[in-house]
């Protein structure tokens, strides 16, 4: 029997991983901001050797990414209110750390119990869930990427005021918290490129296998219709 609640779960829980997914490449493959150092040319902009600069980029991501740590920046020194963003950045990367292996779990959960036939999925417009869920991901992601390259500053300022509501901390000063001029702007726009890149390729693979089950389903259709007349005619 075809259960509409559980197939929109799915839906869902596939366009939440596809997203969460996305978001935690650059967050914890850390050799992507290690590439950035000499293009950048990160040593004369921060004063600091590249293995200040990466051994600084690690204990600030273990602060971000791992539970119990207390907030460091290596040679680098730190405002309050600099700590503090730091602070409010760890919230977002732990709910997508929890979205991430919430949503996985999901997906593999509800795939199995399909699979195994303990409930059967519903076809919204006639297709796979999955197709509709990459569908939706890459809708999203094109209107997204569109406001995005028009103007990336100002798409990173708003994207801050409706991350850090109220707040003005996300603001560096590279007096108080030379910190920032280890990541620039340019490093971000790239972590940008990198989510796009992944949701772009997850949400392809969703509507790639959507597509290529609903062919094998139609031609399997047109094979037992074809063997239904075979066995009529020979009555």
């Amino acid at each position: 029997m075809k259960n509409k609640i559980l197939t929109t779960l799915l839906a869902i829980a596939a366009a939440l991983l596809i997203i969460s997914a996305s978001i935690a490449l650059p967050i914890y493959i850390r050799p992507f901001y290690y590439a950035h150092i000499g293009p950048y040319n990160l040593e004369a902009r921060t004063g600091q050797t590249a293995e200040d600069i990466r051994a600084a980029f690690d204990e600030v991501m273990d602060y971000l990414t791992l539970p119990g740590r207390e907030f460091g920046a290596g040679v680098f020194a730190y405002s309050e209110e600099g700590a503090s963003h730091f602070a409010d950045c760890k919230v977002l990367f732990t709910l997508d750390t929890v979205v991430l292996i919430v949503s996985l779990a999901v997906v593999v959960l509800l795939a199995v119990l399909a699979w195994r036939g303990v409930f059967k999925l519903c076809r919204p417009f006639g297709a796979h869930v999955l197709l509709t869920s990459g569908g939706a991901v890459l809708s999203l992601f094109a209107l997204l990427a569109l406001v995005i390259s028009l103007d990336f500053n100002t798409a990173f300022v708003i994207f801050h005021q409706l991350f850090f509501p109220g707040k003005e901390n996300w603001v560096f000063d590279p007096a108080t918290d030379p910190i920032i001029n280890a990541l620039p702007q340019g490093f971000f726009a790239n972590c940008a490129v990198l989510i796009g890149a992944s949701v772009i390729a997850l949400s392809l693979a969703c509507v790639i296998y959507g597509l290529i089950e609903r062919k094998k389903r139609g031609n399997d259709e047109e094979t037992m219709q074809g063997e239904e007349e075979t066995m009529q005619g020979d009555f």
